[in-house]
């Protein structure tokens, strides 16, 4: 009996002593809510991405375990989830924010418990100015607005109507188009906004389209409000071009606009929505094939942008992993501000203490919906 109890004991000790050797990488995703388009791939990435690392064995033979939460893209959920996963879940990384605003809701926590964060959203004001324990995967609103009036100048369109949506992201992305405009040559000649539940933006669209020499529209925004914006754009009849934001690069957009309402439409996105296309030299090229594959096949779902952000935060996370010296946070996050050249599928990274980004204008592709699917714009 007493042997018993002994064995018992230390396969007890054994075992906790195992559990204790475990990675923790925290996350706070929005599988469920009004950005679910976007969290829900985000989360089915990095459950699976986990899997595939410690089916491998781990990293330097310690197993990852990710502790997840659905935060519905409320940003008090997030503060409070992001809490838990410091203080009682004890990781050493967190990823998420799927939104700007559960983003810069996790932010303070980061900061105050020397947790390195990895962001999915897309504001700039996430990484700008720099905190000391942020960093984000996706191309800032900034950028956006600035790969869609590089198309602009292209096509000799000077005059842009704006219509955004209310939430986190499209009031940034309308911020920071507007102060850019006029560094490309660009006059926002409309300025119209719908909110997150709106269900019909028929109204705005009739007061842009009457704005004399109206040569384009810009709709800063995404999920369902971006759809809309799109068919009623298409039932009104506008022989303008339509832009909309890398927000809404995936293939769920096409569906809930509808095919024929989106062609034509353009945005800047990633190679992974395009990957197909690419040419047999591009760096990016055997990144974007493998996540691709990998992510189809155990999904049966079609990969698309967003999941890709997931996918190229855990995969810093795993590369700062291994160089750094411990998996403690603060090695973590100093590891990962040191990242140089390192190949996603959004882009190709090199942080450093001035820059939590690590993607330049290039990174970006400009696409465009025909015949219901992503092509490059040449």
């Amino acid at each position: 009996m007493k042997f018993y109890a002994t064995a018992c004991l230390t396969a007890l000790l054994a075992t906790t002593s195992l559990a204790s050797a475990d990675i923790l990488i925290g996350a706070t995703i929005s599988e469920t809510g009004p950005a679910s388009t976007l969290g829900d791939p985000e989360a089915k990435t990095l459950k699976m991405l986990v899997d595939e690392i410690n089916a491998k064995g781990g990293v330097k033979g310690e197993k990852l375990k990710l502790v997840m939460y659905d935060d519905g893209a409320d940003p008090n959920k997030a503060k409070s989830f992001a809490t838990r996963l410091v203080e009682d879940d004890k990781v050493v990384v967190i990823i998420g924010g799927t939104t700007t605003g559960t983003s810069l809701a996790v932010i303070p926590v980061a900061d105050e418990g020397k947790v390195p964060f990895i962001s999915l959203a897309g504001g700039i004001e996430i990484i700008d100015p720099v905190k000391v324990f942020t960093f984000k995967t996706p191309h800032t609103d900034k950028m956006a607005c600035e790969k869609i009036y590089e198309d602009a100048k292209k096509r000799n369109i000077t005059k842009i109507g704006l219509i955004s949506g209310t939430d986190g992201f499209g009031a940034s992305m309308r911020a920071q188009c507007m102060a850019t405009a006029k560094n490309w040559g660009i006059e926002i000649v409309a300025d119209e906004s719908y909110g997150p539940k709106d269900t019909d933006m028929t109204a705005q669209l009739t007061k842009i389209r009457a704005v004399p020499g109206l040569q384009a529209v810009l709709n800063p925004g995404f999920g369902p409000g971006a759809a809309i914006t799109t068919r009623n754009f298409n039932q009104l009849g506008f022989t303008v071009p339509l832009y909309q934001s890398h927000g809404v690069a995936s293939n769920a957009f096409i569906e809930l606009a509808g095919a024929k309402a989106a062609e034509g439409v353009r945005l800047p996105g990633t190679a992974l929505l395009v990957a197909d296309q690419l040419p047999a030299n591009d760096p990016q090229k055997t990144v974007v094939m493998a996540y691709k594959t990998t992510f189809e096949k155990a999904t049966n779902s079609p990969v698309g942008t967003f999941g890709g952000y997931a996918h190229d935060a855990l995969r810093i996370v795993v590369n700062a992993i291994e160089r750094a010296p411990s998996t403690k946070p603060q090695a973590i996050r100093d590891a990962i501000e040191a990242t140089k050249g390192f190949i996603g599928v959004t882009g190709v990274y090199t942080f450093s203490k001035t820059d939590h980004l690590g993607l330049d204008l290039t990174a970006f592709r400009m696409l465009e919906v025909k015949n219901g699917g992503w092509v490059i714009v040449p």
